[in-house]
């Protein structure tokens, strides 16, 4: 392996005017460099004095990495980056992207009551001593969610720092603050940093509501886990930023690390998220990542590399009720949080926004209502056409309108959401809705683009509606006093929940790797909702795995699996090299990879939690079976004994599962099966699903298993 030295870098770094005369355009590219003497790459402010002294202050090096990648971000000519591609240590670079945010009843339709006299009745605990690393936007540090009454000081292993103006705004719930982003301050100024990271370890707050809508306590997951924020998102995320936020947050200590960001799905040696998390989990780090806001199309889902967690949205049993009567007597139900006191003998008139002159008006987009008389009536707009909820109140607002009804387009079936519109409108709180939970439509859906054998995602959780802290005030404050609150939607909401859920679990298994706790979570999965059918999905029609996982999030069944499905970092190398080059993996492993020198592990392989298989086609030999071997450790009883039971159609395929039983007879014993599938009767289905269990007088370990067929 050849060394990386600073010297060659001289004549590369020192020619701002020459660039700057010639006129060349500087853009931002992640560098990865082979590792040694990568500690002279930092920023002026993280290099000692004098390490590198010809740099100026502006120097264009933004970020360097040390923690889960080598090297550094920049801002370099095309010209400049030709020269430095050929100098000894280089690796590659990567054009800098930009990413995007994929933007309190619900641990109590987790099963996980709020604290109630310093007792919580649940076994998961609170996620004592657990450091949650929250990768978004920035937090409000004086929101009541954040205080420290009763916590603990965070572990000694806690290396992390508080750049808010005053490090008081700081203590030991909200234990580290930092900004990678242009802004200095980690002041959140959007809302959705406060509102995820509370979701994760909020403390209780009694008296939450929104607009009084959703009134209780709010409580996060993990209430005596602490939070370190990692401002990575400002006017925009950029990928330099993000793997500038995971590398401090693994460095500083953090055990879990909750990230509601996503964009393209690209190859994971050019992705920030891959690399960055792949660097996390190699030092034992859990990672959550939000499955995207791109559903209900097929292969829409991003952050699907194996060692993340990829967390899909579904509904609770709660609505936020608001009922449209039309003049002919048919009522029709929807959500708002904004439900003022309105006379139900007035009647207003109603018309469809699709009826104006405009373009689009259809979408309520701004500007668009424009000659259409819509005074004192209520607007039928569509939803869609990428213009927000919000924005489409606020037009017809704008336009004189008195209220708003917003009709879903096909693709989003029943999924309704609640907002805090400006003026009334449809898209009181009521428990107890059915189904519920129901795969949202906006939730992003597998198969994986990348690895079809890994099946993703990998489990779901409450992402509707959810209500959690809040900077600013929502509507009125003087009729509504008290800390602020509001209701979300989307992925980015059902992460936090699995983060803070990953923290229980770490919490009482402080021992368990990254892949184990996954294990958990995946394999306690219900896959029925709280009615005990299983799951729908948008069109209230069975959802299949590539919407749902694993199933919906069991707090309580995941501190005590039974079984777990571990995965050392050397088997994701494997991995890696079943499907890119030496250097490509390199990227990823940060230090030289030889694939001739390591075991490959194809998708299918991987000791995954879940099982997912391509048949070949029929006119093959089709009498081989595929076959997939996979190994548990036992974590649950020292002496059991677990049966196999195989949940797939009848006749469609035909699944052996060797030994008939696994018998274990101490703790940490580890014990190997396999898997071989056939086809079985012709069929037209592209793909069947069902589950493979392994069942004790104690637990049963579920294991979805998709096929599909060529």
């Amino acid at each position: 392996m050849e060394s990386f030295s600073i010297l060659s870098l001289l004549p590369i770094l020192l020619f701002t005017t020459v660039a700057a005369a010639a006129g060349d355009e500087l853009r931002t590219f992640i560098v990865h460099v082979h590792p040694h003497e990568n500690h002279v790459f930092g920023t002026a402010d993280e290099r000692p004095r004098g390490t590198v002294p010809f740099l100026p202050e502006d120097s264009r090096l933004i970020h360097s990495y040390h923690h889960v990648a080598s090297g550094f971000a920049a801002r370099l000519t095309e010209q400049e980056l030709d020269a430095l591609s050929a100098m000894p240590g280089f690796v590659t670079a990567v054009p800098n992207k930009v990413y995007k945010l994929l933007t309190t009843h619900t641990p109590s339709f987790l099963g996980l009551d709020a604290p109630q006299a310093g007792r919580r009745n649940y076994s998961a605990g609170f996620g004592d001593g657990v450091i949650i690393g929250v990768l978004d936007c920035g937090v409000f540090p004086n929101h009541p969610s954040f205080s420290d009454h009763g916590m603990p000081p965070p572990p000694a292993k806690w290396k992390g720092r508080c750049d808010f103006n005053t490090s008081a705004a700081c203590n030991n719930k909200l234990i580290g603050a930092r900004s990678f982003e242009s802004n200095p301050s980690p002041l959140d100024q959007e809302g959705h940093g406060t509102h995820t990271s509370s979701t994760a370890a909020g403390a209780a707050v009694p008296g939450a509501q929104v607009l009084g809508q959703g009134a209780g306590t709010a409580t996060g997951m993990a209430p005596r886990a602490h939070v370190a924020m990692y401002k990575v998102c400002g006017d925009e995320c950029t990928g330099a930023d993000i793997l500038a936020g995971i590398d401090a947050a693994v460095g500083d200590g953090c055990d879990v690390i909750s990230m509601s960001l996503g964009g393209d799905t690209e190859p994971f040696y050019r992705d920030p998220f891959a690399i960055g998390t792949f660097g996390a989990v190699e030092k034992g780090v859990f990672v959550s990542m939000a499955a995207g806001n791109g559903g209900p199309g097929p292969g829409t889902l991003t952050n699907d590399a194996p060692w993340m967690l990829t967390v899909a949205a579904s509904t609770m049993d709660r609505l936020i009720g608001a009922q449209v009567r039309l003049g002919n007597g048919l009522s029709f139900d929807g959500e708002s949080v904004y439900q003022p006191n309105i006379s139900t003998t007035v009647t207003y008139p109603l018309v469809y926004a699709g009826d104006g002159p405009k373009p689009n008006a259809t979408f309520c987009g701004n500007g668009t209502l424009d000659g259409l008389d819509v005074k004192g009536k209520i607007v039928l707009c569509d939803r869609g056409n990428e213009i927000s909820r919000l924005d489409k109140g606020a037009e017809v607002k704008r336009a004189g309108g008195f209220g708003m009804i917003m009709a879903n387009e096909f693709t989003d079936g029943y999924s309704a959401l609640a907002d805090a519109h400006v003026l009334p409108a449809s898209h009181g709180t009521v428990l107890g809705t059915k189904p519920a939970p129901a795969i949202t439509s906006f939730s992003s859906r597998g198969p994986s683009p990348q690895n079809p054998g890994i099946l993703k995602p990998d489990i779901t959780a409450p992402g509707v509606s959810v209500l959690a802290a809040w900077p600013f005030p929502v509507g009125a404050p003087q009729l509504f006093p008290g800390p602020t609150f509001n209701f979300m939607s989307g992925t980015s909401m059902s992460t936090p929940h699995l983060s803070g859920i990953a923290a229980l679990i770490k919490s009482k298994h402080p021992d368990w790797s990254p892949a184990a706790i996954k294990s958990a979570i995946m394999t306690t999965a219900d896959p029925t909702d709280k009615s005990g059918n299983l799951i729908v999905n948008e069109q209230y029609v069975v959802a299949n795995f590539f919407a749902t996982g694993a199933g919906h999030v069991n707090p309580d069944k995941a501190v005590d699996p039974g079984l777990v499905y571990d995965i050392a970092p050397a088997e994701y190398l494997g991995f890696l090299c079943s499907m890119y080059t030496n250097r490509e993996v390199s990227v990823i492993a940060r230090r030289s990879v030889d694939c001739s020198a390591v075991t490959v592990i194809p998708d299918r392989m991987l000791n995954y939690p879940s099982i997912s298989v391509k048949l070949p086609p029929s006119t093959t030999n089709s009498t081989a079976p595929v076959v997939v071997s996979r190994r548990v450790k036992n974590v649950g009883e020292a002496r059991a004994v677990y049966y196999p039971k195989v949940n797939l159609p009848a006749g469609v395929v035909q699944v052996k599962v060797t030994p008939s039983s696994l018998q274990f007879t101490e703790a940490n014993q580890v014990q190997n099966f396999t898997v071989s599938v056939w086809r079985g009767q012709s069929t037209t289905a592209k793909f069947v699903q069902g589950s493979l269990q392994w069942v004790s007088n104690k637990h049963t370990v579920r294991s979805p298993v998709s096929i599909t067929f060529a």
